[in-house]
């Protein structure tokens, strides 16, 4: 069973905004402030869901009325995220990048378009999920497992594990989020390869794999909303995503939505965070920053948004209890390294072969 050891106590995140009046990370304190010239307008390109990202930036300028109407949103996969961090090199628009992979977010701390986290922040995130110069931090671990609709499929009509997905009985009835936009499809898909690498050691086995998931897979659908919409109207009862966002649909405008383990296991994933290197609002990004990060805020999302912290918590959401999730064990390292490859090998010679 997944488990780790955890410090902190859940709580509303209504309740937060009086709570972090305190100093330091948790009231997003000493790098809060909008820095000598004051607020300033500040940019985040964002991957995570967009009604949670607006009621985030609302609560943190309710607890900062400073920086209240200075915070602008844009919603990018995690992929376009990197993508345009790195294509604005040269000239920064965004200030903060919020949502994407250790591997993408590694590869942005190589690029050099990252700068480091504020150091209340860095010293909170345990080692395993951070920069080792705080250039991003992990927010959460994400666990990738599969989406389904409770009206179209029950009981034993439900896949239990990855491999029942190349079942011919699920021919036509699996819908995936466009995989090279995505971080959270990229990890799934490099997940499914890199369990079956050292049966060769290559990738083979895990391409043979995804040409399977290819002949199960009845369309790619541009965005998250494009997958969810067409999940809701039946077009398809199976889509591989991540838990958190499933939950969230889940408990909002998708009631039948569930999310289900596989039995081998869920690849997790850090998902994080980051300071965009040389920003027009590099004040904002460290005031929201320490704000996202602090005990109080992750605690209440945990609580209410379905997320597993990269801080430690003292007991898990009973949400989490009850989910009984079960952690696949996978190379990240080697995912990282190949992550281009296999990805690009999928879109050139397996999408739409299958």
């Amino acid at each position: 069973m997944f488990n780790r050891r955890k410090y902190l106590q859940g709580t509303a995140l209504a309740g937060t905004v009086a709570a972090l009046a305190a100093c330091g990370l948790d009231g997003g304190g000493s790098s809060s402030g909008g820095g000598e010239g004051g607020a300033v307008p500040f940019t985040i390109y964002t991957a995570r869901d967009s009604a949670l990202a607006e009621k985030v930036v609302a609560d943190f300028e309710a607890a900062h009325p400073e920086w209240e109407g200075m915070a602008t949103i844009l919603n990018l996969g995690a992929q376009e995220a990197l993508e345009r961090v790195r294509a604005e090199k040269s000239n920064p628009q965004g200030d903060v990048w919020w949502g994407g992979t250790r591997q993408q977010l590694t590869q942005g701390a190589a690029d050099g378009v990252l700068a480091a986290a504020p150091q209340e922040v860095v010293d909170a995130v345990p080692e395993d999920y951070r920069d080792p110069e705080g250039l991003w931090v992990g927010e959460m671990l994400l666990a990738e497992l599969f989406m389904i609709n409770t009206e179209m499929i029950s009981g034993d009509e439900i896949p239990g594990d990855w491999d029942d997905l190349l079942d011919p009985q699920y021919a036509g009835n699996i819908v995936i989020r466009d995989v090279e936009a995505s971080g959270t499809m990229r990890a799934i898909y490099c997940a499914m390869i890199d369990r079956l690498y050292e049966e060769e050691e290559s990738p083979e086995p895990g391409y043979e794999w995804l040409l399977g998931l290819d002949a199960n897979t009845v369309a790619y659908a541009a965005n998250p909303t494009d997958m969810y919409q067409r999940v809701s109207r039946e077009e398809a009862a199976i889509s591989p995503w991540n838990l958190q966002d499933i939950m969230l649909q889940k408990h909002g405008d998708f009631p039948m939505f569930d999310a289900v383990v596989p039995a081998s296991g869920a690849p997790m994933l850090v998902d994080g965070l980051a300071k965009i290197a040389n920003g027009p609002g590099g004040a904002g990004a460290d005031a929201f920053i320490s704000y996202l990060m602090s005990a109080e805020v992750q605690t209440a999302m945990a609580e209410e948004y379905f997320q597993i912290p990269a801080i430690e918590l003292e007991e898990e959401p009973q949400w989490l209890v009850d989910l009984g999730l079960k952690e696949m064990e996978v190379d990240w390292d080697r995912i990282a390294e190949n992550e281009e490859e296999w990805i690009s090998y999928w879109a050139s010679n397996i999408k739409g072969q299958g």
